[in-house]
């Protein structure tokens, strides 16, 4: 993931809604277009509204349109799984075969050492080093 100063904020509109604004933003902070648009609809139902809805407009004024995007068809995405930073790891059923191989991991090496501390060859060379 690039570092965000090396990165530009831009609107995207084929992506968006109205203008673009929040799919901009979702793009430029690694977010899901979605949670973006929930979270500035939830600040302008629960009382932002007008901070909300400013700072929107402004945005739309300010910004440019994303170089490489064409205004007249829609944008084909690329499919390739990024994750985004919103997420938390990775989806339940590759975790759980991760965790899985790592518990049988540590208990294969659990094994070894059970064995090596039960062997005779154990016991004989502690008695060596207690004389």
């Amino acid at each position: 993931m690039s570092d965000i100063r090396e990165r530009t904020l831009y609107r995207i509109p084929q992506s968006g809604k109205i203008a673009g604004v929040c799919a901009g933003v979702a793009d430029y902070f690694g977010f899901e277009t979605w949670l973006v648009r929930v979270v500035a609809a939830s600040i302008f139902l629960l009382g932002g509204s007008g901070i909300v809805l400013i700072i929107y407009v402004l945005l739309w004024m300010i910004l440019d349109i994303k170089p490489g995007t064409d205004k007249n068809k829609k944008a084909h995405k690329d499919i390739e799984i990024k994750k985004k930073v919103w997420q938390s790891g990775e989806p339940a059923k590759m975790a759980l075969h991760d965790v899985n191989a790592q518990f049988r991991s540590l208990e294969i090496r659990l094994q070894k050492l059970e064995r090596h501390v039960t062997s005779d060859s154990f016991d004989l060379k502690q008695e060596i080093n207690n004389l």
